[in-house]
């Protein structure tokens, strides 16, 4: 074997006495999607960079989340001289594979902008349930989200950034008893809540996420000029600060990818391959509704020529409806401490097409740190046999690019000077304010007219008695507050604050 791709296919690995015959994922079946699991440190973080590698290879584009920060170092070429050549040489060795150390072409993204291009979306291409699924809310919150999204697309509202959906909920309490009448309730202590939620994720960071311009796929899929595919690698290890932020970020992605790529049926290799790490905070706690959502995706999203990876520690963790659809499988050891671990393992070995070689539920403990029990599709679909594997070593280095060479690969980048500067144009926040401020001007003028009002004459020589100075202040207080109320106006307050003042000083 003599490089990372095969006529066919990407070769994962093989091995020798008591190992597998060179194992490949068959590129026409890339598009049905596959799961890497294991516990920590038996190799997953390899296996991932490995199958980018071959799919790059093959002129297919990936996106991948950097979860603990080592992925950068695919931008680079391995080295001989790094502490891990003295073993991959041996294991290429064993499996009869040439390593040539390489390094390939990526695009780093970054939601806050730091460690990559900064990546945006709308708010309206974030839709609602989505939203409701990243601020957490009941369901009687998320109706009034809906209402909300309805009332801005009748309105010819944009909702792009988070204060104009601030802008936008406040226009919908302003409204509630119109709007209760039509859609049902609308409660100010619902728009209330839903405020709340928005102040923590501006603490989160979505104030960067949520903006202009946008992120368009055709960048993330945009061919290379040697014609290898682009490796799109998104630094997530500050995001994992804020799972769920982190879940419906590559939610909304996979969902993009759905609605805007067409169908294309059976390909000869995927158009697209995203890689899902740490794919249990997708489903935790999940509502029913996203989880079909996300079945949905995932079962029709392969006629567009996308296939998704799972990548998590334990096959549990995935759904069964969603397990069920995942053909090619990697799955590193698994340990089996507790009640619980053991019965994980069992049910993880029954996913597996049986080989009478060995007993896979035994192979899966037991398999090392760079083993793996595999399965990939063979002929025709079908599932293949299980095997024990040794995956071949990375050609990119493994670990992460220092500073300065990461900032050399994003300098170097054709999406710099179109996604770094963020644009606000007129949106949601900007045309109600306009609104607001146009029917408060007939108030304004109200106000300014009544500026002009003249103060009572006082009798020319009464001598004040006990008490009447303040009873005088306290009837001129009165009347300039209620004033300022009929008016209505902040601006309109402030000054009959400022004549009541000059009329006090005056005396």
């Amino acid at each position: 074997m003599t490089g990372v791709l095969t006529e066919a296919g990407v070769f994962v690995g093989g091995g020798g006495e008591g190992y597998a015959a060179p194992q490949e994922l068959l590129l026409k079946y890339g598009n049905r999607h596959g799961l890497i699991a294991g516990a920590t440190g038996t190799g997953k973080t390899v296996t991932l960079q490995v199958l980018a590698e071959g799919f790059s290879t093959a002129g297919v584009p990936v996106f991948m989340a950097d979860v603990k920060g080592d992925l950068s170092g695919i931008a680079a070429a391995g080295s001989e001289g790094g502490k891990t050549h003295a073993a991959f040489a041996t294991r290429a060795q064993t499996i009869g594979y040439d390593l040539a150390y390489r390094d390939y072409p990526v695009t780093f993204w970054d939601v806050f902008g730091e460690q990559g291009h900064p990546v945006r979306t709308t708010i309206s291409e974030m839709g609602p349930l989505l939203l409701s699924r990243l601020m957490g809310l009941s369901d009687a919150q998320e109706g009034v989200l809906n209402i909300a999204f309805h009332l801005a697309d009748s309105e010819g509202l944009a909702l792009l950034d988070l204060k104009d959906l601030r802008a936008m909920l406040t226009h919908v309490s302003e409204r509630a008893a119109d709007l209760t009448a039509r859609y049902g309730n609308v409660a100010p202590q619902t728009v209330g809540a839903i405020q709340r939620q928005l102040l923590v994720l501006e603490n989160q960071g979505a104030v960067q996420f949520f903006g202009e311009p946008a992120l368009e796929l055709s960048d993330m899929m945009a061919p290379t000029p040697d014609g290898r595919g682009r490796i799109n690698i998104l630094a997530a290890d500050r995001l994992m600060g804020s799972p769920r932020l982190y879940a419906t970020f590559l939610l909304w992605l996979m969902s993009e990818l759905f609605e805007e790529l067409p169908e294309v049926g059976d390909v000869d290799r995927p158009k697209f391959v995203f890689f899902f790490d740490e794919a249990h905070l997708l489903f935790d706690d999940a509502p029913k509704a996203l989880v079909d959502k996300v079945e949905q995706v995932a079962r029709l999203i392969r006629s567009k020529g996308v296939g998704i990876y799972f990548i998590t520690q334990n096959p549990a963790d995935v759904p069964d409806a969603i397990l069920g659809q995942l053909g090619n499988r990697v799955q590193h050891a698994l340990r089996a401490f507790t009640a619980k671990d053991q019965k994980d393992l069992k049910r993880a070995a029954e996913n597996y097409r049986p080989n009478p070689r060995f007993d896979t539920g035994t192979a899966i403990r037991e398999v090392g740190t760079g083993e793996a029990v595999t399965s990939f599709l063979e002929a025709k679909g079908v599932p293949g046999m299980v095997e024990r594997t040794l995956v071949r070593p990375p050609q990119s280095r493994l670990g992460p690019l220092t500073v300065e060479e990461r900032r050399a690969v994003m300098a170097a980048s054709p999406f710099g000077a179109k996604y770094g500067r963020a644009v606000d144009r007129e949106s949601a926040y900007e045309i109600l304010t306009a609104r607001a401020a146009a029917a408060a001007a007939p108030q304004e003028a109200e106000f300014n007219k009544a500026r002009r009002f003249e103060p009572f004459e006082r009798p020319a020589k009464t001598t004040p008695t006990k008490g009447a100075s303040s009873r005088s202040d306290s009837i001129l207080e009165t009347f300039g507050k209620s004033l300022a109320r009929q008016i209505g106006s902040k601006a309109g307050q402030q000054i009959v604050r400022g004549v009541l003042g000059s009329l006090f000083r005056a005396r």
